[in-house]
């Protein structure tokens, strides 16, 4: 899957506005593949940020909806998210189709990554709910937390990129099949053991609380308090911690978990030492959301919103969770009847997972059939 993706970064000349504008660009031309022209019709923004501007474009020659991030790009350095873009492959993260460099009159240079087009955000999802006066129907929670975790099992394990803004708006959910995608990649990173990274990183709602602390050395369960967040909201139909700056932000979370112990310091950050909060008792998690809530949904909140990070589950763990039962069960549907979109072709992931992980991971029903597929396969 890499290879397709070693595009040909030709230099288009294009103007300067977007809409109605036509790009085009070759690809191909590498190990006497024939060289072809795509073009693509700016069609309209959908996403604008510091980083640059997303658009919804169609491509002239298939038809085709993608979406193009159209970035500028500092000529002596290469830019990040491509290189991880152009090795990532998973159906829970958007997938890179090609990228091209393009320039403007005043000669500064763009990179445009070519994605797949997904028409929905789970922020915009999450709006449509909570102007409606309605909360998400729990069957929609496990079916896109689900997702969530599986994508992020994946970019932990396979590439060890860990997200570092992961958010309502950077979770893409198709309305017809239901299926989610991570994208935005432009602050991810592989972490590596030993090596320092900023701690302003992540947007502040869904930021974990050892990056509050300003710890350097944090690792991909970041991601996982996000996650926890995002449950939460989904949960709830609004933020679980809406602080209006940094410390604000840690005030709300010690408003639900209590005050962090020496010892929870310690883990967030070893260099932090200046210790001086009011005393809080945790607040219990089934106080938090209403009576009717699912017990399995507080008890994984519980699991993913804790103070150490090494106590936070993983993605993985976090699939394989009772909450997600349901999911695995042999006849479920989506409400109108259609079938899930596909939660259980699992590649890479589970590479490293113990046998009982994966043994929970995949549904009886299928371990049947794959037993059917595979076992005449032994003696061939």
């Amino acid at each position: 899957m890499a290879e397709d993706k070693e595009m040909s970064t030709s230099v288009v000349n294009g103007n300067d506005s977007l809409t109605g504008h036509i790009i085009s660009t070759t690809i191909g031309g590498k190990n006497g593949e024939p060289k072809q022209t795509i073009s693509y019709m700016a069609e309209r923004v959908v996403g604008t940020g510091s980083f640059g501007i997303v658009f919804q474009a169609k491509c002239l020659e298939t038809g085709e909806a993608v979406a193009i991030k159209k970035v500028l790009q500092d000529r002596r350095y290469k830019n990040r998210e491509l290189q991880l873009m152009r090795v990532m492959n998973h159906p829970n993260v958007i997938s890179l189709k090609h990228c091209f460099f393009s320039t403007t009159s005043t000669d500064e240079l763009f990179l445009n990554l070519v994605m797949e087009y997904v028409p929905e955000s789970m922020y915009r999802v999450l709006k449509h709910y909570s102007n409606a006066n309605q909360r998400m129907p729990i069957i929609y929670v496990k079916l896109y937390m689900y997702q969530i975790f599986r994508g992020l099992a994946y970019i932990h394990t396979v590439p060890k990129v860990c997200h570092r803004d992961l958010k309502p708006q950077n979770i893409l959910v198709d309305p017809l099949t239901h299926q989610v995608k991570l994208c935005d990649f432009g602050s991810a990173k592989v972490l590596v053991k030993g090596e320092a990274n900023i701690s302003y990183i992540c947007s502040r709602f869904y930021r974990a609380p050892e990056l509050i602390f300003g710890a350097t050395e944090y690792t991909t369960s970041i991601d996982i308090w996000s996650a926890g967040c995002v449950l939460a909201e989904l949960l709830l139909g609004q933020p679980l911690f809406p602080g209006e700056n940094a410390v604000d932000q840690l005030v709300h979370i010690i408003q639900v978990l209590g005050t962090p112990t020496r010892e929870e310091v310690r883990c967030m950050n070893p260099n932090y030492n200046d210790f001086r909060f009011p005393q809080i008792k945790a607040h219990p998690w089934h106080k938090i959301f209403h009576k009717k809530m699912p017990p399995e949904a507080i008890d994984l909140a519980s699991r993913l919103l804790q103070y150490s990070p090494s106590l936070r589950c993983t993605a993985l763990e976090a699939c394989a969770h009772p909450f997600f039962d349901e999911l695995r069960e042999p006849n479920a549907r989506l409400p109108n009847g259609r079938p899930f979109p596909p939660l259980f072709d699992f590649k890479q992931e589970l590479s490293g997972a113990s046998p009982e992980l994966v043994n929970k991971l995949i549904p009886d029903h299928l371990k049947r059939q794959i037993g059917l597929q595979f076992v005449p396969m032994e003696g061939s």
